[in-house]
């Protein structure tokens, strides 16, 4: 056996199958290319779901995580730390909101948006208690807790995991009369993903972010933007939703918020929002650790220049012009997306995204797919412009076997 098929053979026997990963082993990684234990190069076109937004062993992030390391990793929320007070001081200022509810993971950070949306709801818009409803979109990805895939419509994420929890409404992606029609008196939320990740990469149609913040402030509603795989910088912006003017109530945020270094979440609103909370009712051992803090704190400080967003979109739109010339070539049936991140239908004919990907990995290319025939591109925002073609090249090579 290779190095490599021994180690899949091992962690086969010895993990549970809850993932389905291409068959390489990575080993180290620099940049935007990750090396296998045989020594193969790959140009990593996945950058961890836009955990590594800054790519892999990024030197101003890995020297933070250092410095701390030596200094103190872990106090919990028993005791102050000397990082924690500007961690939610420039985070909250680069959201332009007041306060910060730190977590770890991605799906942590939308249980406790949900948790302050519900309390929210009770203690000052006045919804009974136990009544109130959050509205949701199909096709969502929010996480896997059980709360989380009660309001999902994937089955590979929902079945056989209940009984499941109530208080969530279920409209389709994009329709804003639906969304209008959702809304009740109880209605204390809308959670939306302002670009639909998992989905295939779904943007909504022009407006519609606009419409749902119009329509949450008109009856009283909290809009919570899941930024956790759009936000910080992979869309050309700081947040997707800036694309459309607009500023939801709460960001959910995670992902490249640890620099691809250690999980770091966050919940982001006003004071009238996250003052629901009282010492006690919600929390998390690691939440906010000193070394989460320093290593986000050089993320905030990377973004805070506005050098990522700006080259997310200048290769983002060639990206997305390069893409577009495969649409209708018998290979491609549909290109989406924004900033460097693009979700790619392949012809069903032609193969399926697994498919695909692997032989994109044959190639040194590494994409994952998902939904059937359906591609996801998004690299570091550190690629350059010519490894980013290289990628391209493979793509169009595999295409035209």
């Amino acid at each position: 056996m290779s190095r490599t098929e021994d180690a899949i053979a091992s962690a086969d026997a010895h993990s549970a199958h809850n993932y389905h990963p291409l068959p390489v082993v990575v080993a180290s990684a620099d940049g935007a290319w990750m090396t296998d234990v045989e020594g193969r190069r790959y140009l990593d076109m996945l950058a961890g779901y836009s955990a590594l937004n800054f790519g892999h062993g990024n030197r101003r992030l890995i020297d933070a995580a250092k410095a701390q390391l030596e200094r103190v990793t872990l106090t919990s929320r028993a005791f102050h730390h000397d990082r924690f007070a500007e961690f939610c001081t420039r985070l909250a200022e680069l959201c332009g909101k007041e306060a910060v509810l730190p977590m770890n993971t991605g799906a942590e950070a939308v249980e406790t948006a949900v948790k302050t949306a519900r309390k929210w709801g009770y203690e000052v818009k006045g919804v009974p208690d136990g009544h109130a409803k959050i509205v949701v979109a199909a096709n969502n990805f929010h996480g896997r807790t059980t709360t989380i895939v009660s309001f999902s419509t994937d089955h590979e994420a929902r079945d056989h995991f209940g009984p499941y929890t109530p208080g969530f409404e279920i409209v389709p992606y994009g329709d804003l009369t639906a969304m209008e029609a959702a809304v009740t008196e109880n209605t204390v939320a809308v959670l939306l993903e302002p670009i639909q990740g998992e989905a295939g990469v779904l943007v909504p149609p022009a407006g519609y972010l606009a419409g749902v913040r119009e329509l949450t402030r008109r009856r009283n509603v909290l809009f919570m933007a899941d930024e956790i795989q759009s936000g910080l910088g992979r869309t050309g912006r700081t947040f997707a939703c800036e694309h459309e003017g607009v500023v939801p109530d709460v960001y959910i945020l995670g992902k490249a918020l640890g620099g691809g270094v250690v999980p770091v979440s966050a919940v982001v609103a006003d004071r009238d929002v996250l003052g629901v909370f009282r010492p006690g009712e919600h929390g998390s051992t690691f939440g906010g650790n000193p070394l989460a803090c320093a290593v986000a704190l050089e993320v905030i400080a990377m973004l805070r220049t506005g050098e990522f967003q700006e080259r997310a979109a200048e290769l983002g739109e060639h990206l997305h012009a390069e893409l577009g010339l495969l649409v209708g070539g018998g290979a491609v049936e549909a290109v989406r997306g924004r900033g460097l991140w693009a979700g790619v239908d392949i012809v069903p004919s032609r193969g399926t995204g697994r498919e695909i990907s692997e032989k994109l990995m044959e190639r040194g290319v590494l994409v994952k797919d998902t939904h059937g025939s359906t591609i996801r591109i998004a690299p570091p925002l550190v690629i350059s412009k010519e490894d980013l073609d290289w990628g391209l090249e493979q793509l169009r090579g595999v295409l035209s076997d």
